[in-house]
């Protein structure tokens, strides 16, 4: 490759896409909620990821992840099998079917829904989907970053979103300046991967992170981290 084009790239693993997605949004994590359930919806990809941070008289920087999951389907997967132009309910529920089914062995392994019961645990959600469907929430004219990143969503304000969506044919979702042309086939694929997450760990609410790898990289590059410490 570097012979090629003249960079060296470097390969990361999905435990580090992981750790850096993490780092790149911990600063949207509420301090006083031990637990966190960090996902992002990618294009063919799902990372979950189960964290431990320390409490409010420990150090806020430290985070421990408990365990993470790279799912193989995100949008664009999900959309060449499923089909994204239209979308009838049973198809979309057999999406959301399809997700809740991989992540059970993840729930299984860790009993997070122990700690969301005991309402322990936060979940912050780092992709398109989300982002996308907060921009709708809040009606705005254009995708604005600065009124996304942060921005909560409560699920019931997912479900209606998704609702919303859900019945309108693909030339009214391209009309959405949160959507656009080019999103306009993926969107339902990643709100019923978003439904099956909020089914799977009913947390009530989740922080809209508008941030991800990029950011964890510049935090490790700023603290002169890499050893995939957090």
């Amino acid at each position: 490759m570097r012979e090629a084009i003249g960079i060296e790239l470097e390969i990361i693993s999905t435990a580090e896409e992981a750790r850096l997605v993490v780092a790149g949004c911990a600063p949207l994590l509420h301090p006083r909620i031990p637990y966190a359930i960090v996902f992002d919806i990618g294009g063919g990809s799902t990372e979950i990821v189960w964290l431990r941070q320390g409490g409010p008289g420990e150090l806020q920087s430290r985070l421990d992840i408990l365990g993470s999951v790279s799912l193989p389907f995100g949008v664009v997967t999900f959309t060449e099998r499923f089909g994204g132009i239209e979308v009838s309910p049973s198809v979309y529920r057999a999406m959301v079917a399809e997700a809740e089914l991989a992540l059970a062995p993840f729930e299984k392994a860790h009993g997070i829904r122990r700690q969301v019961r005991a309402r322990q645990v936060q979940m912050l959600g780092s992709s398109g989907t989300v982002t996308t469907l907060a921009g709708i929430n809040l009606a705005l004219p254009r995708y604005i970053r600065a009124m996304v990143d942060g921005s909560i969503l409560t699920f019931d304000q997912i479900e209606l979103v998704s609702r919303h969506l859900a019945g309108l044919d693909i030339a009214g979702r391209a009309a959405n300046p949160c959507i656009g042309r080019e999103r306009a086939d993926l969107v339902l694929s990643g709100c019923a991967i978003l439904d099956a997450i909020c089914a799977a760990w009913p947390v009530g609410r989740l922080r809209v992170a508008d941030r991800g790898i990029r950011e964890g990289i510049l935090f490790d590059l700023m603290h002169g981290q890499g050893d995939g410490s957090l």
